[in-house]
């Protein structure tokens, strides 16, 4: 048997040592140096956005979401239940009642149909998540938002890349939210960055950023010097973190292009398991260009699902299964509550595994053939 095929290894172009020694040399290897600049620079350029900021996490840039939108206690934000706890946790810091809603059986992102039943005088804020990197349906979010006068942060954590009807997700909302996470498509081992797609936020967002300070001022000579006023933390990733992630920024395209070949392998090969009702493949809306950010099959039971993953992993190959709804979880239950079924959200939960998906990875006909033949015995 050869060796184990990792379900996951982070992308690694070669260029990034480089780029770090040439941080270390320039002295400046905290926060807001060099790199930091260069990589909010393609940001913008790839994006759109008015502004970006790096952060040392996705986390971050919800935290700092949360901050901006002015968030309180006793305040209501609508997201979905099938997300990373980080989607709900930036928000519930400040006191928040979460609002859980079911996700669309095709994409799994949240069902846009259900808003507004989920809405009340307390909501201030809609958190769509592009699960898999496959974009939510924006426009009828952004229409039902308009409607209640609601701001829209988009958890594009796992859409570095992705689109919505030609715009970069992550662009569309109020404001945007990216992962860098070792598990993403782009990567410097922890990152993200924030997005401000909207003027108004983009001075408070430098204070929130800079620690509650006016230090960007004082940079830009605005200010003779730099004083705490407001609330803020420490978001920023050490500039040698931002020197790794510069050269895959600048190759996000090319990265990207190769994950999708993978995932087109992978959907080519597990048609015929769908024709015969044995599994469900991805969906991918024809207005949407994804990036290949997973590639999962959904199984008709949970004991199915699980000896699918028993059967990889006896065999060297990893698969995992994906999020625990937050509805159902400990703090979920503590710091939220459910507008409607959780029907779809609680099907999915059990019966989806994902499969091996990385940059470089050269192992797939083998993870095919492993699939296929428990697929072919069901």
């Amino acid at each position: 048997m050869s060796g184990c095929v990792n379900f996951n290894e982070a992308p690694f172009l070669g260029s990034e040592f480089e780029h770090i020694k040439d941080a270390i040399d320039s002295k400046h290897i905290s926060g807001g140096g060099k790199y930091t600049k260069l990589c909010n620079a393609i940001l913008e350029d790839i994006t759109g956005a008015k502004k970006a900021m790096l952060t040392h996490s996705c986390t971050a840039a919800l935290e700092m979401s949360a901050l901006l939108l002015d968030i309180q206690q006793g305040d209501e934000v609508i997201l979905p239940s099938y997300t990373f706890p980080s989607t709900a946790s930036a928000f519930a810091l400040r006191g928040v009642k979460l609002v859980f809603i079911d996700v669309k059986n095709d994409t799994l992102n949240l069902n846009e149909n259900l808003l507004e039943q989920a809405i009340t005088k307390k909501t201030k804020a809609i958190i769509p998540v592009h699960y898999a990197g496959v974009s939510c349906e924006m426009d009828g979010i952004l229409d039902i938002a308009s409607k209640y006068k609601i701001a829209v942060v988009e958890d594009a954590a796992q859409a570095v890349g992705s689109y919505y009807r030609e715009k970069p997700c992550g662009s569309i909302g109020d404001l945007g939210c990216y992962s860098f996470h070792e598990t993403k498509n782009i990567s410097c081992g922890e990152g993200g960055a924030l997005l401000i797609n909207k003027d108004q936020y983009i001075e408070q967002a430098e204070i929130i950023l800079e620690k509650g300070t006016d230090r960007s001022k004082f940079f830009r000579g605005q200010v003779d010097k730099y004083t705490w006023v407001g609330l803020g933390s420490s978001y920023l990733p050490s500039d040698m973190l931002a020197a790794y992630l510069y050269p895959q920024l600048q190759n996000v395209e090319r990265i990207n292009k190769h994950r999708i070949e993978l995932w087109n392998n992978y959907h080519k090969n597990f048609e015929e398991f769908e024709k015969k009702g044995v599994v469900k493949r991805p969906f991918v809306p024809a207005h949407c260009k994804h990036n290949a950010h997973i590639y999962y099959l959904r199984f008709n039971s949970m004991e199915i699902r699980n000896k699918f993953i028993e059967y990889m992993n006896d065999n060297h190959i990893t698969c995992i299964f994906h999020y625990v709804p937050l509805h159902s979880s400990p703090a979920g239950k503590k710091y939220g509550r459910v507008a409607g079924s959780m029907e779809c959200t609680n099907n999915v939960a059990g019966t989806l595994a994902r499969l091996p998906l990385f940059y470089g990875m050269d192992a797939q006909n083998r993870i095919i053939d492993c699939a296929g033949s428990f697929l072919s015995n069901l």
